[in-house]
């Protein structure tokens, strides 16, 4: 019997402990980092994508980010190289279910570049994090980006878009 309360009670101490450490808390900071790579059979074309963020925590869970993705693509072949970006501010609502994090939240900025319109754009955007120990988690996130001018630079491409998926690994300090 006292075998199975001493399994019993360090259960619940870690379960707490789990629960505990992801807290998020007013003033708290967050930085996120994801990336992704991708190139031909014979490695003459390909491409990268860095993704960054710095958010602060106005409250124990909203949440205020600047966002930053860098991307690059070689066709190969003496193609063109291109260079594209976007630049976002972000309000994200983050529910604290442990070391689970859902968010739910909109941005809004500017995606420029060789490949794409220069443009301003809005997106609603939905994520999960989790954490692995009481500083660092895992994230996935997707936005759907609504962009304001259209790739023939017409003012009525709100309902074109794209969808943007990320990955990554964060940081609470």
């Amino acid at each position: 019997m006292k075998q199975r309360l001493t399994w019993v009670a360090a259960i619940a101490v870690l379960a707490v402990s789990s629960v505990a450490m992801a807290n998020f808390r007013q003033g708290d900071k967050e930085f996120t980092l994801s990336g992704s790579g991708s190139n031909d059979k014979k490695f003459e074309a390909g491409g990268v994508n860095v993704n960054a963020s710095i958010g602060y925590f106005v409250t124990d869970g909203f949440e205020l980010s600047v966002r930053q993705s860098i991307n690059y693509a070689d066709a190969g072949d003496n193609r063109d190289q291109i260079w594209n970006g976007s630049t976002r501010l972000a309000a994200d609502y983050n529910f604290d279910l442990g070391r689970w994090r859902p968010f739910i939240g909109v941005n809004g900025g500017y995606v420029y570049g060789d490949g794409v319109n220069d443009t301003w754009e809005a997106a609603p955007e939905g994520g999960v994090k989790f954490f692995v120990n009481d500083t660092t988690f895992l994230y996935g996130q997707i936005e759907y980006q609504f962009f304001f001018r259209d790739a023939n630079g017409a003012d009525d491409a709100f309902d074109d878009g794209q969808f943007v998926y990320s990955i990554g690994i964060g940081f609470r300090f």
